[in-house]
């Protein structure tokens, strides 16, 4: 087969039609690489669920083909799935200094020493045969972001990574334009590129403008300033230290993900903080309310995080108090907006002044709207363009913005995960689809909690537990001792003693028809007995709660 028959494979195992645990898989013929390893925060409707990541079962399946990991930058949603991924296939790791720092204490949470990792700059170029890869600094919420130019034999590959096209940066560093526009020259093959705004007009705000608003929310403060923003913004971060410095206040940090992505950013010298400008926790009560910053975790109402636990009158050392001023530096992810306005609430209760809205100027996105996206893909005039990190309406309006430049349909693809995008010299082609959805993480367990336990979750919360517990002759089948009835979650016993009796007297109906019928295996027992149970009490209640016969043999 001649070398220009062979297909070029684009494989998205997360990120598409979704917000979070980004993966990009790059395949020709025997080589595969990586792009990000990102997880995702739970919905509302999974229950107990820690994170989710993605299904890597192509990845295992294909391990001796899987040449290398490339991160684009340190946010959960890149890296958090990073970990699961190396425990299972350990090849080596390329990223920026700041996002394998970020990276490198992760993986020692997970035990994880013996990963390989090459921290790469921008214009570096590597080789991970057959591809040639190219890192271009780009610009997002983070520092040390880097978009990835891959060289195959086919073409070149841009992946953007996240992106916005800020002119005006907080540390001075800019979006490499003039590669990206040397590589448009070359030509560009495809263009995987960040749909995360694609549905906002006009340009994303600089992040210059956070600043502004921070020094005018400064002057016009005279009591405590508590902020609270994504621990790994350094940007937002050092904006805030740099404003506080300017106005005599020492700043404190709360939380352990803050702290830890401070120290990782100060080390690595991405983070510069004046000297005795910070502060221990303990040592808040020294200061009056006017000379102090406290910079926080909790910008998306997690409920064991630092500010939720101030909002609840519950944190060791932070009581909010009437005079505070709390500023959420953050929107909130999809899915927590009922978390965020619940602890807003709280802050106001408490007393506290909270500027949370979007345009109070307390935050900005890190994402490209829709005259960025447009610059890029007319500075890069791909070929092909894939949407991706978004959902599915973000991809479906990241199309029309192609289109509305002359990009013609069958050049724009919008893919789901999992599906396999063919690209050859002459054509791109959506075939088959691999596996590819959510693993669910809860504590310990990886993908132990599947679709049967979280259905029983959800039923648990709504209408709780009935367990009829009773004895039985093992030779005759003839009640023994019970039936006991325990309720939890379903209705409260003394309040409800004719329903409880009465449930007694079905399990009783239930046994006497088992006996008479000569049942003597208790999957036909249970069954009997959930079956009338559950009829009684849903015409009782019209609840129907979880019913847990226990029957033991005498």
């Amino acid at each position: 087969m001649a070398e220009n028959d062979y297909k070029l494979q684009i494989i998205p195992l997360g990120g598409l039609g979704e917000i979070g645990k980004n993966m990009m898989v790059i395949r020709y013929q025997d080589s595969i690489i990586v792009i990000d390893a990102g997880l995702m925060f739970p919905e509302e409707e999974l229950l107990g669920i820690d994170i989710v990541i993605p299904d890597i079962s192509y990845l295992i399946e294909n391990r001796e083909k899987v040449k290398g990991i490339i991160l684009t930058h340190g946010h959960e949603d890149h890296v958090g799935a990073l970990p699961y991924l190396l425990k299972e296939i350990n090849v080596p790791v390329y990223g920026s200094r700041l996002t394998l720092g970020i990276v490198e204490a992760k993986l020692k949470e997970h035990h994880l020493g013996k990963t390989t990792m090459i921290p790469v700059k921008p214009r570096d170029v590597i080789n991970i045969a057959p591809f040639e890869i190219e890192f271009i600094r780009v610009i997002h919420s983070i520092p040390d972001c880097l978009g990835v130019a891959i060289h195959t034999p086919l073409g070149v590959i841009f992946h953007t990574g996240d992106i916005k096209l800020d002119q005006t940066t907080v540390d001075g560093e800019l979006v490499d334009y003039r590669k990206l526009a040397e590589l448009g020259e070359k030509g560009v093959l495809l263009l995987m590129s960040d749909s995360t705004n694609a549905d906002r007009q006009g340009y994303t705000p600089s992040e210059r403008v956070v600043g502004d608003t921070f020094e005018d929310l400064f002057r016009r403060c005279h009591g405590r300033i508590i902020i609270t923003t994504f621990a790994s913004n350094v940007h937002r971060i050092q904006q805030v230290i740099n404003t506080a410095n300017r106005y005599e206040r020492k700043v404190a940090l709360v939380g352990r993900s803050l702290i830890n992505n401070v120290n990782i950013a100060r080390e690595l010298g991405y983070l510069t903080i004046p000297e005795n400008s910070l502060i221990d926790m303990e040592d808040i009560n020294r200061y009056a309310p006017s000379e102090l910053v406290i910079i926080t975790t909790g910008s998306q109402g997690e409920p064991m995080s630092a500010l939720t636990r101030m909002a609840m009158a519950d944190h060791r050392w932070v009581a909010i108090q009437p005079g505070d001023t709390v500023i959420i530096s953050a929107t909130p992810i999809p899915g927590n907006e009922k978390l965020v306005a619940r602890t807003v609430d709280h802050l106001f209760r408490q007393g506290a002044e909270v500027i949370y809205e979007r345009s109070a100027g307390v935050h900005v996105s890190g994402h490209a709207s829709q005259e960025e996206l447009k610059i890029l893909i007319n500075l890069m005039r791909p070929k092909y363009l894939l949407p991706v990190h978004g959902e599915y309406r973000h991809l479906m309006r990241h199309a029309r913005i192609a289109e509305s430049l002359g990009m013609d349909e069958s050049r724009v693809i919008v893919a789901e995960n999992g599906q396999v995008i063919e690209i050859t010299k002459d054509k791109v082609v959506t075939t088959n689809k691999v596996t590819a959805g959510r693993i669910l993480v809860d504590g310990l367990g990886v993908g132990d909690v599947g679709n049967i336990v979280l259905r029983d979750r959800k039923q648990l919360s709504q209408d709780g537990i009935i367990i009829a517990v009773v004895t039985i002759n093992k030779d005759t089948g003839a009640l023994v001792a019970g039936p006991d009835i325990v309720s939890r979650g379903f209705v409260y016993v003394r309040e409800s003693e004719k329903l409880i009796e009465d449930s007694k007297a079905k399990v009783r109906e239930a046994l006497a028809i088992c006996e008479q019928r000569n049942m003597r295996d208790w999957a036909s027992i249970k069954s009997q007995v959930r079956e009338i149970l559950s009829k009684y009490l849903y015409e009782q209640t019209r609840r129907r709660p979880m019913i847990m016969p226990i029957i033991m043999e005498v």
